[in-house]
């Protein structure tokens, strides 16, 4: 009796390592790394404007390409690729977390033959954005203060506030955690968790409309364009959705104003409401669309014709649960 049992619960135990670590969810995570690499590098300029929109309240809220061409007047324009090396850092690492853990969910609770459905695609991606969020904050953290290290703000409070100088992303985490506790590297994680559901929209729309067409085209690889649109949909979606969250997570991580990094959500949102009003919950939601949307665009057509080539040389044929 107790061999049987050792002997089940020890298959089921080679079962779930099996679906963990397995060639597929690899593939898949360095996959949609690669693929938000090329999406961040060819759009960079476009998170810059957003960032600064986000949280320099003194910069008036303008067209992108008009904020984008301050922004090279003042500060030269290589000033609009200012912590790209970071970023890129932090989102290869986020988002190699991301994939890995959303494919291993799906492969350990749906297998090779569990059907997929909105409400399934909703709760793992955002179990994989919470994990996401628990390991990568930190990098996020740095990610923002290296960005804005340097720039000349408008609001005059910030302008004033002397920041340290960072070396690079391992020079800022020790800095920040000596001078300003290791919990600062965490700031903005509450705002992040909520926007957990902004990829498990995105992902949730994006699967839907994905084996939409797929269905109506009769075959399972889209084209190129075809998962361009489809990411943008699923993006500009979800960016609509949370914009208002992802405001607030901005200005938590530039830690420039006292009250606001250690103030809750809510907090933050009603101290933006009362200095800007509603509009200011939506500042720099324009740039934040045509940057998140058309990277997120270019990241699902990377990432799916990176898969489906690395499947295809290795001569693997089974059908992937692709995100």
């Amino acid at each position: 009796m107790h061999s049987k049992l050792d002997t089940s619960t020890g298959s089921m135990r080679t079962s779930l390592l099996k679906n963990v670590f397995s060639y597929d969810n690899l593939v898949h995570a360095v996959s949609g790394a690669a693929g938000s690499v090329v999406a961040m590098v060819v759009f960079y300029p476009l998170d810059t404007a957003r960032t600064r929109l986000q949280i320099d309240d003194h910069r008036k809220a303008k067209h992108t390409p008009v904020v984008m061409a301050e922004i090279a007047k003042e500060e030269g324009v290589l000033s609009l690729y200012r912590g790209l090396i970071p970023v890129l850092t932090s989102l290869c690492c986020s988002n190699f977390v991301y994939f890995y853990t959303y494919n291993g969910l799906k492969a350990i609770f749906l297998g090779h033959t569990g059907k997929p459905d909105a409400l399934k695609d909703l709760t793992f991606a955002f179990m994989a954005g919470v994990i996401n969020v628990l390991v990568t904050t930190p990098l996020w953290v740095v990610n923002t203060r290296l960005k804005l290290q340097g720039i000349k703000f408008q609001t005059e409070k910030y302008r004033e506030k002397k920041m340290p100088k960072y070396k690079g992303i391992l020079d800022a985490l020790l800095k920040i955690a000596k001078m300003e506790g290791i919990g600062t590297l965490w700031n903005g994680t509450l705002p992040a968790f909520a926007l957990a559901s902004n990829p498990s929209i995105q992902f949730m729309v994006y699967e839907m409309v994905k084996r939409y067409f797929q269905k109506l085209l009769v075959t399972k690889d889209l084209s190129g364009l075809l998962y361009f649109v489809i990411g943008a949909i699923a993006k500009a979606t979800a960016t609509i959705i949370t914009y208002p969250l992802q405001v607030v997570q901005s200005r938590l991580r530039a830690g420039y104003n006292k009250e606001e990094r250690s103030g809750s959500i809510l907090s933050c949102l009603k101290e933006l409401l009362r200095q800007q009003g509603a509009k200011g919950l939506y500042k720099g939601m324009e740039a934040k669309l045509l940057q998140t949307v058309l990277t997120a665009a270019l990241m699902f057509m990377v990432y799916e014709k990176i898969a489906a080539t690395i499947f295809r040389i290795m001569g693997y044929n089974q059908q992937q649960p692709s995100i």
